[in-house]
């Protein structure tokens, strides 16, 4: 039987880490559990093995059942984004993407270079967006058998997949820079910011006059929530019936980074070929 199939019959793996003396689960911080989510990510977009993906479904799960109903209702089981806690739900994502992104394990040219000794840009790119394509897939199929589970926890579910599916496609983001040699200028919380704007407009990373304006209300953060949000419809999206779902949810998230991957490549490509770079 798939490991997908093992996860939907045994949902208690889902309600996180195991409980502290007394019966209760560790007590950490939001801003603790952002960075195991974070670490998490990283590890399972290096590697995506079936306990990596229970393990940040855990993490991610009580973070975002932290986050109360209207952090996640917004976008409901049947795949359509609801107009009931629609706002609520994007701010939530949005808030707590943004936690994340600065807390992504990144791994520099020097450290890529190292772990594809032999490659060249071009094969080495191909080894991350082919490598990044299958953990979102694999988070996709366990959490895609969500409907297996009670109704109530699907909307959950949905954040869980959506703030590990991003995370994965940010770090991608960053690694694809690093192989084109156009890392973002800047400290290690800018860049990543920067990458994270990166991912919403689907491109290499763009700085204005000003650097990045993440200000809640402005037109960039604006549309960060909107790509959440569309992402997080997508999500909910491939929910279904046990393996059909999981088989759904493997397949939408595999094409989604993978063209990501691609939109921004694309983009480095002719960029690098041109010469550009950034004042260091």
């Amino acid at each position: 039987m798939s490991e997908s199939g093992r996860d939907a019959r045994n949902p208690a793996e889902l309600a996180g880490p195991p409980a502290a003396p007394g019966g209760q689960p560790p007590d950490l911080t939001d801003e603790a559990l952002s960075g195991e989510v974070a670490e998490l990510v990283g590890q399972l977009a290096e590697e995506p093995t079936p306990s990596r993906v229970r393990r940040l479904q855990a993490a991610a799960f009580r973070l975002a059942r932290r986050g109360g109903r209207a952090g996640w209702s917004g976008v409901r089981s049947s795949g359509r984004v609801g107009w009931s806690g629609v706002r609520s739900g994007g701010r939530w994502l949005t808030s707590q993407t943004l936690a994340l992104a600065p807390r992504l394990p990144i791994r520099d040219q020097q450290t890529l270079r190292a772990q594809f000794p032999g490659l060249d840009p071009e094969e080495l790119a191909d080894a991350l967006i082919q490598g990044s394509a299958r953990a979102a897939a694999s988070v996709g199929a366990a959490v895609g058998a969500a409907m297996f589970l009670p109704l109530p926890a699907a909307p959950v579910e949905v954040a869980v997949e959506t703030l590990g599916l991003v995370g994965i496609e940010v770090k991608l983001v960053a690694e694809l820079h690093e192989v084109y040699g156009m890392r973002a200028p800047g400290p290690a919380p800018e860049r990543a910011l920067a990458y994270l704007a990166a991912w919403a407009h689907r491109r290499g990373v763009s700085v204005a006059p000003g650097g990045l304006v993440l200000a809640v209300g402005s037109p960039l953060r604006r549309r960060l929530e909107r790509r959440l949000l569309v992402r997080a419809g997508r999500s909910a999206a491939s929910l279904g019936p046990l393996l059909t779902g999981a088989a759904a949810g493997a397949l939408l998230n595999r094409q989604e980074t993978r063209r990501l991957g691609h939109d921004v490549r694309h983009d480095l490509r002719r960029r690098s070929a041109q010469g550009d770079r950034w004042p260091r």
